[in-house]
């Protein structure tokens, strides 16, 4: 991977971020959240929040502090703030559950916990924003997927202010008519800043260097993919606007959502047109285990969104279209991000053990670390228990969803188990496992200093 250095806090993020997913599915398989209880009940909102952030967040933040330095071939600026940014994202996401637990009528918290975990979800991210931008500001022209980030981070940061302002509302410390008309209406937007800004804009722009550098396919900026940054971009550019129409009680934007949804679904029929040519274009013919557990990723994110810009499948998908939200964030993103993970964990933990010997002494091949036959097992187990859960919400079965989020509980435990083997270097054959001068890797903090 060319420009790669290892970002050192890069697994202790991935370790936070799996153990959030591991509650955010147990929790779900307990009956916390919908369908067990309306989409605006708390209990809903802690397990979504729990998931967005704990798992997706902070996923995405410990991977760009990883990719994009790979992305813009500079270093990363600011790598210091990574652990102070951890250790503030991870009792704000705490706080902001209590929060949501005290609306729900828990004893021993309170409401007033919503801002205070805001504030630190704020700190923490603006300290991971400081990193990437400083980095990606360092560079001109920015390369096409650098460009996909920065607009991601822009989302977050819209994000963010949304969310915090939400927080004030529901605790009651402000009660003035704008925030509260956001509050009411502003709750898809938010998410939509969230799950398709943030995450999905920022995932499409890292598979752009990835998917290419992982097939051997052509590394080339086409036309199509220029236009999934400006239809994506402008979708994005309405959202915004339409939160601040709300917050100045206009309703000036109203007709603008429909082209934001149309722009958003010709993105993604763009991008999934791009994945296609990478596919045939690629010079290797049998690709490993992280991009065929990919496809599926790709498939429902084309599902989901072609599906929620349809009326019938929209209304039919339950409250704000719950069984769609389920497939986009556990089908695309989780299993984007579980896929992906299967190969980045690995390599860095290749590359942290084995590169200040190479040269020196015989190594493992990076495949070498993983067994993919159990692995692939896992993954079909995953992907047919998130089809399970969707169709289980469109037929408004809650005993069949929970059924089924277990089984995906399970294969997300299993496939953990595989990433904690990898990790510890497990598979490697005895002789080459630890040549003289080769760190044994920890299990999610660093080895070394960070580097700067």
């Amino acid at each position: 991977m060319p420009g790669t250095t290892l970002s050192p806090w890069t697994m202790s993020y991935f370790a936070a971020a799996c153990i959030f997913l591991v509650v955010g599915q147990g929790a779900m398989v307990a009956g916390y959240g919908y369908p067990f209880a309306a989409v605006e009940a708390p209990g809903t909102l802690a397990v979504v929040h729990v998931v967005a952030i704990g798992w997706l967040g902070l996923l995405m933040a410990g991977a760009l502090l990883q990719f994009v330095p790979v992305l813009v071939a500079a270093p990363l600026r600011g790598g210091r703030l990574a652990p102070p940014a951890l250790a503030l994202l991870i009792p704000g996401l705490l706080l902001l559950v209590g929060g949501f637990a005290a609306l729900g009528g828990a004893e021993g918290v309170s409401p007033a916990m919503l801002p205070s975990g805001a504030l630190l979800l704020a700190m923490g991210f603006g300290l991971v924003i400081i990193m990437l931008a400083t980095t990606l500001l360092m560079v001109r022209p920015l390369p096409l997927p650098a460009r996909f980030v920065a607009v991601g981070l822009g989302a977050l940061i819209a994000a963010v202010l949304a969310g915090a302002a939400f927080t004030l509302v529901l605790s009651g410390t402000v009660t003035n008519y704008a925030a509260i008309a956001l509050l009411l209406n502003g709750v898809p937007l938010h998410a939509a800043l969230g799950l398709g800004g943030w995450l999905t804009f920022t995932a499409i722009g890292v598979s752009y260097r990835l998917l290419p550098m992982f097939m051997l396919a052509p590394d080339d900026t086409r036309a199509t993919s220029r236009a999934v940054w400006w239809t994506g971009a402008a979708a994005l550019a309405i959202v915004v606007a339409s939160i601040v129409s709300i917050a100045v009680d206009s309703d000036g934007m109203e007709g603008a959502r429909s082209v934001a949804t149309f722009l958003a679904v010709s993105a993604a029929v763009l991008y999934s047109a791009d994945v296609l040519r990478l596919f045939h274009e690629r010079r290797r013919k049998i690709v490993e285990l992280n991009i065929r557990a990919s496809y599926a990723a790709f498939a429902a994110l084309f599902a989901s969104v072609v599906m929620f810009a349809l009326p019938i499948t929209r209304a039919a998908a339950g409250e704000r279209a719950a069984a769609l939200v389920y497939l986009f964030v556990f089908g695309w993103l989780t299993g984007l991000g579980l896929a992906q993970l299967y190969k980045i964990i690995p390599f860095l933990t290749w590359l942290e053990c084995y590169g200040p010997v190479l040269g020196r002494s015989a190594v493992p091949r990076v495949q070498d670390l993983v067994e993919e036959k159990r692995a692939s097992i896992w993954f079909f187990v995953y992907y047919s228990a998130v089809i399970a859960a969707t169709l289980s919400l469109f037929a408004e079965s809650p005993a069949a969803f929970r059924v089924a989020t277990l089984a995906q509980l399970c294969a997300t435990v299993g496939l953990m188990v595989e990433l904690v083997r990898a990790r510890m270097l497990s598979y490697v054959a005895a002789p080459l496992r630890l040549p003289a001068g080769a760190p044994r890797p920890h299990l999610f903090l660093p080895i070394s200093r960070p580097q700067e």
